[in-house]
């Protein structure tokens, strides 16, 4: 029988603790979060003359934690209200409600002994059956259970979610010998599905996979630092995206995480593995010790590495510098092989590039990553059976682009081996292995099947894929690729649904993707069912090409300006009115544009975390392709039927959204926005979004699918709108709220919405609206300011109000 999980208990409401109790309630999951009775009155509790005894103060520790997840940001709730589904409660009052929990997660301090404190009171409370686990970071799973009953122990394991557990994919899952393998199941299903978490099955050893990995690539970086004298600012620019690893890099996460705790996580590594060969990697450098002393921590202290300071230009950072450590101005690094690497866009080239190139920065990676690559593949069996579970844990769990084995493979297997045999160091026998068999790569790739390279059977073994993924790259090399130029392409999902894929650079929109539009229309209608918008670049789309609009005003090309807005205005009527559904797909940075194509659309099957706005006011414009005028529509579907309904309310709502640029914070605050429409449905797993697009698109072709009729009789409110949305742009400009030229740009929006230089109510059309909308964007082209808004967003990727 297929297990269920609806209710849950975490015990211990610290940072992890109330954050995965809040991803819980994201997940729609009833849970309950408990922690210590506090033994002392806060003073607002003294003041208020309550008791230790009170029920509100026993059980403020947990209070405290789900709203401390309300304030913190990034958030941890998709939007506030979800906090309502936790129960907050302590160990001593409600420590019984764990019976009527599918699963128990224990999140205290990470100590033995506190630990098995708490579950030898739990394990006589828990309904056999219930799965109960630890969010332990490296603490051996079998040894926190010892003792426990049969039951408990066949529904134990670890469940490690990684900080913030909202937006960190990883889950890693380390059942012990005794754990049911239907467990294991349930959760990693759960985890997928549900939670939207990438999960790694782990073995019961320190730190598990990822953070052993990790540890070691830190202490590694800071070695090979201290023994070559690379600079802060040069390792910065070589372990961030340069090598397909995050923006923070190296000496930012440390500042992020906190010196303190990256250095105990080393030392009691260090602890647990005496018999790693490699486990002077987890002893941090010299200057450590001294930053440590020095109380530079990194944010928790505000200096670390880095120092953030006030100056002229409003705030600085500054360096550390290791020898005086005193802060120095930054320092740009002169590393023309880094620079010249840049170009390369896909990231397996670059690293190769990087590695064999012939200076400082390929002694640096052939030196790193050589290390790295040993140690990983001598870890293989250890930690993991295989290196895709080790790759898949560095991707969701560290942010990289490619896992070790990967880059490994993008390098030279051959080549790497070779120079560690001419150092005489010996070669991890997976990679003995592999080559002995006349192999040369961890991974093959062949008609859209991957296999890997196992091990234990000596040979390549195919990857199964968690069952109902579908991946655009995976059919491309299949062969399924109808039709492509530089911005989009077609590509064939199977079943009757034909995919309309963008690929440009952030995916903006512009000539190429119209045209692909049109031609995707023709194929709906001729050869397919339904279509898709999806993708699977790191978000869906930035909006429409600014580059193109900025040289267009700049040669004051009026009419061409005037053909990409019909052109981007006509694309999305017809996903409107196409006679088959239309399911956009969006996730990530969902902006400008592509927000207007979503809007334009049958269904929305959004990720999750999709961050979705019009944000044109920002670089002086409105929205051009249709987006005032479903943004309109929808604020008066959602009027009271009455005849003395007052519009301006929800039209206001509105022209802040717009007006103010604002982005959601998730696809439920986008709901919230009127982004999304009550009938639009959310995956909380992006690798899933395209296989639940497709089958939100066939439900709609087996509900018989009908397009909307045009609505010809669209109320608009004329002056008395107009000129209530211009007392607020004068209040807020009075306010100093706003700038000069806010107001101008929102006189036009404002125009838009109300329907234009009308006296009153008035009924009108689509196309009506859609002109408005055209001129209005038309003439702000115009403005010198706009192109001051649209030059400055270009060069910095921030928006300018002046």
């Amino acid at each position: 029988m297929k297990r269920s999980i609806r209710n849950a208990a975490v015990l211990g409401a610290g940072t992890m603790g109330s954050r995965i109790a809040a991803h819980l309630a994201n997940a729609g999951v009833s849970c309950c979060l408990l922690d210590v009775v506090p033994n002392e009155l806060s003073p607002r509790e003294a003041r208020k003359g309550l008791a230790l005894e009170s029920p509100q103060v026993r059980s403020r520790p947990a209070r405290q934690g789900v709203e401390a997840g309300l304030k913190s940001r990034p958030g941890a709730f998709f939007v506030p209200d979800v906090a309502r589904g936790i129960r907050v409660g302590n160990f001593e009052d409600h420590l019984h409600w764990v019976k009527d929990c599918d699963w128990v997660i224990e999140a205290v301090a990470e100590n033995r002994e506190i630990k098995r404190s708490l579950l030898s009171r739990v394990a006589p409370l828990r309904t056999p059956g219930t799965i109960i686990s630890s969010n332990t970071s490296g603490l051996s799973l079998t040894s926190l259970a010892e003792g426990m009953d049969d039951d408990f122990r066949r529904h134990w394991l670890g469940t490690h979610f990684f900080n913030p557990p909202r937006f960190m994919r990883l889950l890693e899952l380390i059942p012990t010998p005794d754990t049911l393998p239907d467990v294991v199941e349930a959760l990693s299903d759960f985890g997928d599905r549900v939670l939207g978490k990438g999960v790694v099955v782990a073995k019961d050893t320190p730190n598990f996979i990822a953070n052993r990995i990790g540890a070691f690539v830190t202490g590694n970086i800071l070695r090979v630092m201290a023994d070559e004298g690379y600079s802060i600012e040069e390792i910065d620019a070589l372990t961030g995206p340069a090598m397909g690893l995050p923006k923070s890099a190296t000496f930012r996460t440390l500042d992020l995480v906190g010196l303190d705790l990256a250095v105990q996580v080393g030392r009691n590594l260090y602890e647990a593995v005496p018999s790693d060969e490699r486990r002077e990697a987890f002893r941090f450098p010299s200057f450590v010790e001294d930053m440590l002393q020095r109380k530079l921590l990194g944010d928790k202290t505000g200096s670390g590495f880095y120092k953030k300071v006030k100056s002229a230009q409003g705030s600085e950072i500054l360096t550390l510098d290791l020898e005086s450590f005193e802060y120095r101005p930054r320092r740009k690094p002169k590393l023309p092989s880094l620079e010249m690497a840049r170009n390369v866009e896909n990231t397996p080239q670059r690293v190769s590039t990087l590695f064999h190139s012939r200076d400082r920065t390929g002694e640096f990676y052939r030196r790193m990553l050589g290390d790295v690559f040993h140690y990983a593949a001598s870890r293989i069996p250890e930690i993991s059976d295989d290196v895709v579970s080790l790759d898949r844990a560095m991707r969701w769990g560290y942010g990289w682009e490619c896992g070790v084995f990967e880059l490994f493979d993008a390098v030279g297997v051959e080549k790497v081996a070779g120079q560690w045999e001419k150092r005489s160091q010996p070669v991890p026998p997976l990679v003995e292995r592999l080559l002995k068999s006349g192999k040369k790569a961890f991974y093959q790739r062949s008609g859209g099947q991957t296999s890997y390279f196992d091990l234990g059977g000596g040979q390549y073994q195919a990857l199964e894929e968690r069952p109902g993924l579908v991946f655009l790259s995976s059919l491309h090399a299949a062969g399924k690729g109808i039709q492509k130029n530089a911005g989009a392409s077609l590509v064939d999902l199977g079943d009757g649904v034909l995919c309309l894929e963008f690929h440009s650079k952030m995916n903006t929109l512009g000539a190429d993707t119209m045209e692909m539009i049109q031609a995707g229309m023709k194929r709906l209608s001729e050869d397919f069912d339904a279509l898709v918008i999806g993708n699977e670049a790191a978000n869906f789309s930035a909006g429409a090409n600014l580059m193109l609009v900025l040289l267009a005003i700049q040669e004051e090309e009026w009419e061409e300006i005037d053909e990409m807005v019909r052109a981007f205005q006509g694309a999305a009527m017809s996903l409107k009115y196409a006679a088959k559904p239309v399911v956009s797909a969006p996730f990530g940075l969902t902006l400008g544009g592509g927000v207007e194509i979503a809007l334009h659309s049958a269904r929305v099957r959004a990720a999750a975390e999709s961050y979705m706005g019009l944000v044109e006011t920002g670089v002086g414009l409105i929205p051009g392709g249709g987006g005032a005028k479903e943004m309109l529509l929808r604020a008066i579907e959602t009027l009271p039927a009455t005849i003395d309904s007052d519009p301006l309310v929800n039209i206001t709502k509105v022209f802040e959204t717009i007006g103010m640029g604002k982005i959601s914070t998730s696809a439920e605050d986008a709901r919230r926005l009127g982004f999304l429409h009550d009938h639009d449905s959310i995956s909380p797993n992006p690798d899933r979004l395209i296989a639940d697009a497709k089958q939100e698109a066939l439900a709609l072709v087996r509900g018989g699918y009908q397009p909307p009729r045009p609505p010809e009789d669209i109320p608009v409110f004329g002056e008395p709108v107009f000129s209530a949305l211009k007392l607020g742009l004068y209040l807020m400009r009075r306010a100093e709220f706003i700038t000069e030229y806010d107001v101008v740009v929102g006189t036009k929006l404002a125009g838009v919405l109300s329907g234009g230089p009308l006296s009153g109510k008035q009924a009108v059309n689509e196309q009506y609206l859609l002109d408005l909308e055209r001129e209005a964007f038309l003439s702000l082209c115009g403005e010198p300011r706009t192109e001051a808004r649209i030059q400055h967003m270009l060069k910095t990727g921030k928006s300018l109000r002046n």
